[in-house]
Order: C-alpha cells, then sequence, then structure tokens
C-alpha cells in the first residue's frame, strides 16, 4: 500500500515568541531541530520507506525535511518544493503577537482569523514590505496569484491543485512498492490536506490542531481511498502537543 507522511516543521523562533508567522521566513528553535531529528527516528523506527519528499518554499519547512531525514540516513531522498504548500498568509497580523492580538480584539474574533474557514485576517497594504511580490523564492509565481492574506479556504484552493497534480501522481508510482511520500509543511497547508482526506467539514476543521514535529501516517489503496491513518510514536504526547498549538492565542 503506498504510504502518505504529514509533518508539520518543528518549533520556529517565532512559534517559541507566540507570533503570527504566515509567509514571514523564520528558523527552528533548538526545541524545533530536536523534533525534526526526532520525527526522523519515528519515520525509521515505523520502517516507512521515505522515496520522495514534498515541502514548501519556507526555511523551517525545510530545514524539518533535511533533519528528518538526515535521522533517517536519507539525504538523497529528491525533493520538490512549492509555493502552495506555504503557510497560510496571515496578513498583517504577521509578526503580531498572538496573545496580545487577543487582547486588543478579543479572543472571539481573533478565533475567526486563525481559524474560521472563510475569513481572512485583515489583508497587508499593498506598499507593505512584508508582501511576497519582491521574494526571489515567488519569481516564478504569477504575481496575481500571490495572497496579501488568506482564510483556510484560500490554502485548500491552492494546496489541493498541487496535491492532485503533483503528489497523488507519485503516490500512484509508489503503488505496490511499499514506498512513502513525505510532506513537510505548515499547520494550514496540511490542515487543507487532512481536510481532502479525511473528509473534515468546513465546520469542523476549525477545531483541528496539529502539532510540531510528529509525523502522521496515512496507509492508503490504489485509489488513494484512506484505510488506515494516526500520528506515529506516543498517541497522548501527540493529543497533549495539539492542545498546546489550540492555547496559543489564550
Amino acid at each position: 500500500m503506498p504510504e502518505l507522511i504529514l509533518l508539520r516543521h518543528g518549533q520556529s523562533d517565532w512559534n517559541a515568541k507566540n507570533l503570527f508567522t504566515g509567509w514571514e521566513d523564520v528558523e527552528l528553535t533548538n526545541l524545533g531541530r530536536a523534533e525534526a531529528s526526532q520525527a526522523g527516528v519515528l519515520l525509521a523506527d515505523a520502517g516507512v520507506d521515505v522515496r520522495i519528499l514534498h515541502t514548501s518554499l519556507l526555511t523551517r519547512a525545510i530545514r524539518t525535511a533535511s533533519l528528518a531525514l538526515e535521522a533517517m540516513e536519507r539525504l538523497w531522498v529528491p525533493a520538490k518544493r512549492d509555493w502552495r504548500l506555504n503557510e497560510r498568509h496571515y496578513g498583517d497580523l504577521q509578526g503580531k503577537n498572538k496573545k496580545e492580538t487577543t487582547d486588543e480584539y478579543g479572543a472571539d474574533q481573533v478565533k475567526i482569523w486563525r481559524r474560521s474557514y472563510a475569513t481572512p485576517p485583515p489583508p497587508l497594504p499593498e506598499s507593505d514590505p512584508r508582501r511576497a511580490n519582491t521574494d526571489p523564492r515567488y519569481a516564478h509565481v504569477d504575481p496575481s496569484h500571490l495572497p496579501a492574506s488568506e482564510c483556510l479556504a484560500d490554502v485548500v484552493a491552492r494546496t489541493l491543485p498541487y496535491y492532485r497534480e503533483v503528489i497523488v501522481p507519485d503516490l500512484a508510482a509508489s503503488s505496490g512498492t511499499g514506498s512513502a511520500v513525505l510532506i513537510v509543511a505548515h499547520g494550514n497547508s496540511l490542515r487543507a490536506l487532512r481536510k481532502e482526506l479525511d473528509h473534515i467539514s468546513d465546520d469542523a476543521i476549525v477545531d483541528l490542531e496539529i502539532p510540531t514535529g510528529i509525523p502522521f501516517r496515512y496507509l492508503l489503496d490504489d485509489k488513494g481511498t484512506v484505510l488506515e491513518s494516526g500520528y506515529l510514536g506516543d498517541p497522548e504526547a501527540a493529543a497533549k502537543a495539539a492542545a498546546a498549538v489550540a492555547k496559543q492565542a489564550g
């Protein structure tokens, strides 16, 4: 059976500072690096035969993938990288403290911005230096496709075509070999994939939290239907880590 592994990057500098990160490019903390390496250990211990890697264009995901593969002694695995696996763009919230934003706007409003399916945060102003159109990693992307803010529905709209057009063929190629496709990305781009694969409703996806650094494995049939899924390692540890994510905005 083909296997699909979803891995959220390890703790980043801005995760540790409780800041909205989005498309801002930040590094992993020492804890985040340890989480990434431990993810590789979990994958190796579970006998996962990773043969191809997909990541976003953001350093924290790329670094996590590299550390995990290094722990598996699989740095040779070929990689595909695409902006459509990037984190959700948090617009004008990027760089702001989540708890302070909650104190200013109220918990209900911040929950809508963070977790509602169809309401994006306030967009970046047209001339804001945080916009992605001057970043060389996006030089090949049509500027009209680069967001100034996104809701989860927007992330679903850009992530699922990449999944269907690029990742599904890789899964099909691995069918019958027992090998795995590894995706290292972000909380919201992985939520978009979980929504599709687990058939989660627009309302229910609001409550799905994804912990950093813990691999989530899908066993699929040849048609891509999920036969079995779950976090590798200690389920209780995964649940606690997910609960900690939920509390970040206070």
